[in-house]
Parts: C-alpha cells; structure tokens; sequence
C-alpha cells in the first residue's frame, strides 16, 4: 500500500468510527436523552437505553484495551458487558457514560490516524486480529447498538 491510499484509508476508518454517514454519529443519537428516559422500558425489549449505553461504552474500552494493551484478559461474557440496573443514577451519571463513549471513538480514531501504528499487521496478543480490524468492529458494534437506541428512543416518543 503506498502513502496515498494508507492516508486515505485512515481518513475513512475515521469517518466511519466518527458515524455520520451510514449512521448517525453517538452525541447525536444520544443527544438530549435524560436520565428518567433512559431508565425506561420498552414492552417486550430487554433493554433500557441506560444499558444499551453502558455496553457501548464498555465494549468501547474492551476493544481499545486489546488493541493497546498484550497482557490483555477478557473481561466475563455476557456479565461483565452488561449492567444490571436500568437507568443511571442521576443525570451527571448519564452525561459521563455519554463523555466516556465520545472519548473511546476519539481514542481509536488516534489510533488509527497515528500512521506509526500499523492497520495490518496482527497484534501478538491475538489470534490474528489487527488495528483494521479492530477499529472496524467499533464501528460495526456502536452502529447496531445506536440503532437500537434510536428505536427505544422512537418508541418512548423522543425521536422524530
């Protein structure tokens, strides 16, 4: 790969971690939800948009931590990717997970703009998964997941 299309394709992975054009980008989907709405249910879904958020966000920082970190140990699946409790505490609690997930999209978007890190080559920590990959599987993951949320949000009425 020559410099022109490596510079091209980390300013695509960074476009498509940032959202905004197959989806919509997270500070707008998530956009003035309070935390009363947040904590609320859907019949017949599992979720709140409370814990859809905790799981982006935890996945989030998952997935950065094995692409940075080689003594990386997987956290306990499914327990430790989802909260038990329905909504957050207080707002300040939402606004944090909300911050949180805004700063873990920058962090691989650094990551990937860094051009002394390598998209291709396979971590030695992993069973072939490289920085490509795994910026890949953020975005894939934060879209279905914000997906989810703008239908919660359209059911409980807050969403045009």
């Amino acid at each position: 790969m020559d410099m022109d299309q490596d510079k091209a394709l980390r300013k695509q992975l960074t476009q498509l971690l940032r959202g905004g054009e197959a989806f919509r980008p997270v500070e707008e989907v998530l956009q003035g939800i309070t935390a009363a709405e947040a904590g609320q249910t859907v019949q017949q879904l599992p979720y709140t948009i409370w814990q859809l958020m905790e799981h982006l966000r935890f996945a989030l920082y998952d997935i950065l931590e094995f692409s940075r970190n080689p003594a990386y140990t997987a956290p306990a699946w499914p327990d430790d990717y989802w909260v038990s409790e329905t909504a957050p505490a207080d707002q300040a609690k939402l606004e944090a997970s909300l911050q949180a997930i805004q700063e873990g999209i920058e962090q691989m978007v650094q990551r990937v703009q860094d051009t002394t890190q390598d998209l291709f080559t396979p971590f030695a920590h992993g069973d072939g998964q490289n920085l490509l990959r795994e910026a890949m599987l953020i975005a894939e993951h934060n879209a279905y997941h914000l997906g989810e949320i703008v239908v919660l949000r359209r059911l409980l009425g807050n969403w045009e």
